[in-house]
């Protein structure tokens, strides 16, 4: 055979290996094709409003992900039954994105890497100098966009909680008993602002836990838990820091508070950073496996999250746009799971 025709040989049968590979390694004018992205997203709403809501992000990633070189063909999104489910999905790759908590996040670490943080709005105090929460001046939300927040412990007008708040204003930490002696307003044991964090605050303050304390209410929801704390029912809630500045115009106009709500309250308790939700990516998926993808996936959605489109897609999910993670960010919540088994 002539050196050419050995040439064209070897050439062919190249041709017919790279023809195997998988989707995503496939070049087509100078884009790399991507068959299908898979995204889940966790309940944050009802399935139906979320799936209806983040239709359009399908094709701004897509839109976004050519640019950088993907050609992504298809952008199926689909809603989780559950949060655990979603992190399932990750873990084995069925899924190759996911929107989901810190807390599913760290459970499923081994088999999920995170990608970013969602941002929210940030209040001007972020501290855990309980005299700068009662120095008399209202919380107000920034402009400023941030990546985590902070759980509160905070006391109404009830005789007892009052008490307690003029000690820790007085710079004194409050006893065991006198806390355990307080009617507490918490949120179900999955919520992190509104029951893990603060029980993790508790134990490290004091060695107990939110199941330690002698009166408990469970509410349905923060509105339901503030309405208690200022008609009496509870001495203190917990909640997530800027509770006040939320609940401020419905504490005298629907809970039925005899004042404002910052003469009335104050706080007796910070907790840690809490980091907020994640876009995470599954390390077993086979797309996932290219690090230019995941870099310009996570370049797409910052770029997104910027745009007023964009913004009001994220909404339904809670989220205002989108900063780099890593994976330290979430060693309090690592705390939380292994101090609170």
């Amino acid at each position: 055979m002539k050196k050419w025709q050995v040439l064209l040989s070897a050439l062919l049968v190249g041709c017919v290996f790279l023809s195997g590979c998988g989707s995503s390694d496939t070049q087509k004018n100078g884009s790399k094709e991507v068959e299908e992205l898979k995204i889940a997203v966790s309940p944050y709403q009802d399935a139906d409003t979320i799936q209806t809501k983040t239709e359009p992000l399908g094709k701004m990633l897509q839109e976004k992900m050519k640019e950088k070189g993907y050609n992504i063909k298809k952008v199926t999104i689909n809603v989780g039954t559950s949060y655990n489910a979603v992190g399932e999905a990750l873990s084995s790759g069925s899924a190759d994105m996911g929107f989901i908590s810190g807390a599913t996040y760290v459970m499923y670490d081994k088999d999920v890497d995170v990608l970013l943080t969602a941002l929210r709005q940030g209040i001007d105090k972020d501290t855990t100098d309980l005299s700068v929460w009662n120095n008399g001046t209202p919380e107000a939300f920034k402009k400023d966009l941030v990546k985590y927040y902070r759980s509160a412990i905070v006391v109404g007008p009830s005789a007892k909680g009052q008490a307690i708040l003029a000690k820790v204003k007085r710079g004194e930490k409050p006893t065991w008993d006198e806390l355990n002696d307080l009617t507490w307003g918490v949120m179900s044991p999955a919520s992190a602002s509104g029951y893990l964090y603060p029980s993790l605050w508790l134990k490290d303050n004091y060695g107990k836990k939110i199941s330690d304390l002698a009166h408990v209410v469970q509410s349905d929801s923060y509105t339901t838990s503030t309405a208690r704390l200022a008609s009496g029912q509870v001495d203190v809630i917990v909640a997530y820091s800027h509770i006040r500045a939320h609940m401020a115009k419905n504490w005298q106009e629907k809970f039925g508070g005899t004042s404002d709500i910052w003469s009335q309250t104050g706080v007796i308790g910070v907790t840690d950073k809490i980091y907020n939700d994640t876009v995470s990516v599954s390390k077993t998926s086979k797309v996932m496996q290219d690090e230019n993808f995941r870099k310009a996936l996570g370049e797409s959605l910052i770029e997104i999250g910027k745009t007023d489109e964009g913004l009001k897609v994220l909404q339904t999910l809670g989220h205002k746009g989108y900063d780099w993670a890593q994976s330290s960010d979430y060693d309090g919540e690592r705390k939380v799971q292994q101090e609170l088994k």
